[in-house]
């Protein structure tokens, strides 16, 4: 690393205690789909960590140490109820209400995690200072799992696969409990994150070993394989929610029955409402891809409008192929990545000023496309103003919605029939 100190650059090695303090307090990612290029290099480093717990935790002395946070964080479907918990749980009412307002969801009414560490799928390692098998933990795991059993509306254990299921009924002394234990969102997001990334230590090592040589060797092809649910160290299960004022239990709704949208939503301003430190950076692969498209309109200005005040001194990185984002950015804050077909990269800016321009001009200078309607019916409008009588000219105009193209063949008509 390279640091200007006023007058040229300075080196700083990695051992550097200066090191650290440039880089930022956290990366996170979120992908809505199977991005490998930004999620591989985020699982490498969750599997190292629970690779650290278990070496530690077989050590007399070392058990007894905190395992370091991982400044890199991926947020995608298999982890997100991990970000939408915490910030339920902990974060300000306003918050709360910013993350599921637009789900037409108005509170969290309960939820369950379960945490198993002796199952069948569980390694076979028994540890020489407890006498246990399975999933061996740190003191520091040890004491979230007591924190959680404090806080718990109920609990079961399990002797014979050292599992708990642990139930929560949310009203404010459940949260007051939590707090007890906890003193943000984010730090109980850093805990049962934690907990989760145990859930690396049921793949097999070999395949943990094969994708790190692999990413090592730039090929992000691989990936992976994700543990079915019933075979986690940790999974959440039966999220509920109230709808409006009720407060039955029984008409209550599961978080599985929301629209990929609005966990989406959920997900995305969850990360923002509670990683809320400078200097974090944001890498968002196509944040908006599942919004409908009232929403996409909406994104941005309902992410800068959240009741969080950080977000001016955060860096956001965001990929799209949608003009409502690039509608709403400055022409500075845009770059278009094209490939070439030598499979170069060319980076450019836009040639138009993107922030507000309307989203035909957008798709015509950002994303080349031209006239902006499907190519199906663009051929058909093309087949028929060149060859057209004016009856086919007239059934066309009749199925075609409003639109440039639409004015043009009416002007083709009206040209028509002059002659």
């Amino acid at each position: 690393m390279e640091v200007h100190n006023g007058e040229e650059y300075q080196k700083i090695e990695p051992y550097d205690k200066r090191y650290g303090n440039h880089l930022p307090p956290a990366i996170v990612a979120y992908t809505s789909g199977d991005n490998e290029t930004l999620s591989l290099p985020f699982f490498v480093s969750r599997s190292e960590y629970a690779e650290n717990v278990r070496t530690a935790a077989l050590d007399v002395d070392l058990r007894r140490t905190e395992i370091p946070d991982n400044r890199m964080l991926l947020v995608d479907y298999g982890t997100h109820l991990e970000v939408l918990i915490s910030n339920l749980m902990l974060g300000s009412e306003a918050l709360r209400g910013a993350i599921i307002a637009h789900a037409k969801v108005s509170r969290l009414a309960s939820w369950r995690c379960i945490i198993q560490l002796n199952h069948p799928a569980a390694p076979k390692t028994k540890s020489p200072i407890t006498g246990k098998r399975g999933v061996q933990l740190t003191e520091e795991l040890e004491k979230y799992i007591s924190n959680l059993k404090k806080c718990a509306t109920c609990w079961h254990y399990n002797e014979k696969t050292d599992s708990y299921v642990l139930d929560f009924l949310v009203d404010e002394a459940t949260r007051v409990a939590f707090r007890n234990y906890w003193e943000s969102a984010s730090h109980l997001y850093r805990s049962l994150h934690k907990l989760a990334m145990l859930n690396d230590l049921i793949i097999p090592k070999s395949a943990r070993n094969r994708v790190k040589k692999e990413i090592d060797k730039r090929r992000f092809a691989s990936r992976l394989p994700e543990p079915q649910d019933e075979t986690k160290v940790f999974r959440f299960e039966e999220v509920r929610f109230f709808k409006g004022e009720e407060s039955s239990y029984d008409k209550s709704v599961d978080y599985v029955s929301l629209s990929d949208g609005e966990h989406q939503q959920a997900e995305i301003f969850g990360i923002f409402g509670m990683l809320n430190q400078p200097n974090v950076l944001f890498l968002l692969d196509e944040p908006e891809s599942h919004f409908n498209p009232r929403w996409r309109v909406k994104f941005i200005r309902r992410l800068m409008e959240l009741p969080v005040q950080s977000m001016s001194s955060q860096e956001v990185v965001l990929t799209s192929h949608a003009p409502f984002v690039a509608s709403d950015i400055s022409r500075d804050q845009v770059r278009i990545f094209t490939k070439n077909q030598d499979d170069t990269l060319e980076i450019s800016k836009p040639e138009i000023e993107t922030y507000g321009a309307t989203y035909d001009r957008i798709l015509s200078h950002c994303f080349g496309v031209e006239p902006p309607i499907s190519e199906i019916a663009q051929a058909e409008i093309k087949e028929v103003s060149q060859n057209g009588s004016p009856e086919e000219i007239k059934e066309l105009m009749d199925r075609l919605g409003s639109s440039v193209e639409r004015a043009l063949l009416a002007d083709r008509l009206i040209e028509i029939s002059r002659k």
